[in-house]
Order: C-alpha cells, then structure tokens, then sequence
C-alpha cells in the first residue's frame, strides 16, 4: 500500500483494479472502484474523479465497456491461451517444479482474479519433471550462439544407475548450433559437432556449463544434409526421436487404423498407396535408427518392405525378443 500516493497515479490503479478485479462476467460499480482505491492504494478518490480516468482509458484506447457497471474487455490473452500456455509448461520435462510454478504464477497475474477459480486445481506435474536448473540458462548461451553465429561448448550428461547425471566423457563437446528444437516434451539443439560434417542432435537439459565461443560457426553448406539450410518441419518430421544419422526413404505397409498415428508422428509429407480394406502402405522419409524404434513401438500394427536391411533388422529384433521371453514371434 502507498502512503499518500500523487492523485496522478489514480488513473493507473484503476486500470489495475479494471484488469484484477473485472471480465465480461464480473462488472464493478465506480462505488467498489472507490472501496478498492482506498483499500489497496490508500488512495482517496470521488465518483466524478473515477469516471473522469475511467474516460482517459477509454481514449488512450483500453476496451471498457460501462453495463451495470465497468468491465475490461479486451485483453492480452483469452482465458483459453492462457490454459493452453499453461498446459504446455506442465507437461515440458525440461522446466524445472519451482521454475514452473513461478511462470505459472504469472501468466495468472496477467488477467483477472477470476481465472484462478479456472487453475486452483493444478498442484502436481502430470510427468517427471527434470530438476537440472541450468536449462534456462544454457537456453539463453545458445541463443546467443546462434544469433552471433559462434560456436559453443559443453559438458554432456548422461545418467546411470545412481540415477544422476554424470559426465558422459570428461572432454567438452565443441559444436556449432543451428537451431533450437522442442519434441517429445524435450528441447534439443540441432548442431554440427567439431572435426565432423554431419548433423547432431543433444538434449539441451543434459547439457552442463555451456559457454559461447570466440570461433565461428561452421556454415550450414558445409553440413551434410544443410547443404540447403535447414527446412525444420521437414527436419523434425524425419528426426522423430532426435537421432542422428542419415534419412533414408522406407517403406512399410500399416493397418488402417494406424493412420492417424502416422501423419501425427511423420507429418503430410509422406505418400499412401495400394490401399485396401484394412491396411494402406506407407513411403515416408524418414532418419532409420529412428524409424527402427517407432517399428518396435507399432510393430503389431505394420510391416516393413523396404530397405531390405531395415527389414532384416526388425525381424531379427522381433525374433530376439520372442526368445526372451518365450513366445512364437508373429
């Protein structure tokens, strides 16, 4: 509360009470107005002297609406943006809990108090969430990075049966970044490793003490498969599982109620054929360690044809497992 504030501010502590206290639903009278002025600012103010700031909004461009009283009607964001933002933060694995809950906190604080009925039962994390507190922070190194075109270097984590992180080599990795990416609910850092040609993917929360070079970035051109630059959704389409690696062009027949899995996982850019009643094949471009695992994850549901090699070593996984656990493969 301030003691005997200017009566100059008066104008913005009603436009605060306007976008705490009011919404379509929630109107407030210039007498509330007045209540909450001397409650929360200490602030001495008349109904003349209300409606006079109230219209000094309304020209500098704020939407209040007087029905039954004043309300703010247009705001940054919808009551359902704001769900949606919020969502996406609960189920990142990359934010920390504390991290989490104060972002949370003030994306609430940016519309009124009535939202808060909307969240007042969000008090766990759906998933696992990482406690590794230095990801905003190394975020922020390889934006720089990427923005001065510069190189950056780190230790890269890995954990163990301990379950905690350990340096995965005791060297630094030195790389030159592209592009930050988020999939699976993780981020990753598209980049070129050191003394190599090819694209590399790291998990940016396994990353520890990154710190931004004086060396140039090595250029996308002179990177197998950036040769063009980088065509993200393409990229990230082909990465399913942030592999590195070679695409190649596979093919594999589905049953028909797989298709929407599918285009979920690898986008539109991919091509149906021979279609029947229960299954369609499938060509899509795709990196193959990849697209080993997506196999093992769906395999029930699909078959390989092409690349024979990629076949082969499915079928030899399947049969693998079988044997381990004592059942016919199908």
């Amino acid at each position: 509360m301030l003691i005997d504030p200017p009566k100059k501010l008066t104008v913005l502590f009603i436009l605060e009470i306007l976008k705490r206290e009011t919404n379509y639903d929630h109107h407030i009278s210039q007498q509330e107005i007045i209540a909450l002025l001397k409650r929360d600012y200490n602030m001495e103010a008349e109904r003349k002297s209300v409606s006079r700031n109230i219209n000094d909004l309304i020209d500098a461009g704020y939407d209040i609406v007087c029905r039954n009283g004043y309300y703010l009607d247009t705001r940054d964001f919808e009551y359902s943006e704001l769900r949606l933002i919020i969502d996406s933060l609960l189920f990142s694995k990359n934010i920390p809990r504390s991290q989490c809950k104060t972002l949370i906190k003030k994306l609430i604080n940016l519309t009124d108090r009535h939202f808060n009925a909307r969240v007042r039962h969000i008090s766990t994390m759906p998933v696992p969430k990482t406690d590794h507190r230095q990801v905003f922070y190394t975020v922020e190194i390889l934006d720089e990075a990427i923005t001065h075109n510069k190189m950056v270097s780190f230790y890269y984590n890995e954990y163990r049966t301990d379950k905690k992180l350990h340096h995965k080599r005791e060297a630094r990795y030195t790389v030159s970044p592209y592009q930050i990416a988020a999939t699976n609910g993780r981020y990753y850092l598209i980049c070129c490793t050191e003394h190599h040609d090819n694209i590399a993917h790291y998990r940016i929360d396994h990353m520890e003490s990154a710190e931004l070079m004086d060396s140039r970035a090595k250029p996308m051109k002179e990177v197998k498969g950036l040769e063009h630059g980088l065509d993200l959704p393409k990229h990230m389409a082909e990465h399913i599982y942030m592999f590195s690696g070679e695409s190649r062009r596979v093919l594999f027949r589905a049953q028909k109620s797989l298709v929407d899995q599918v285009i979920d996982w690898f986008g539109t850019d991919l091509t149906f054929s021979n279609e029947r009643e229960d299954s369609v094949d499938v060509s899509v471009r795709v990196n193959q360690n990849a697209m080993f695992c997506w196999l093992l994850q769906y395999g029930p549901f699909c078959e390989v044809l092409e690349p024979p090699d990629l076949r082969e070593k499915v079928k030899d996984a399947v049969v693998e497992m079988a044997a381990r656990y004592g059942k016919e493969p199908s």
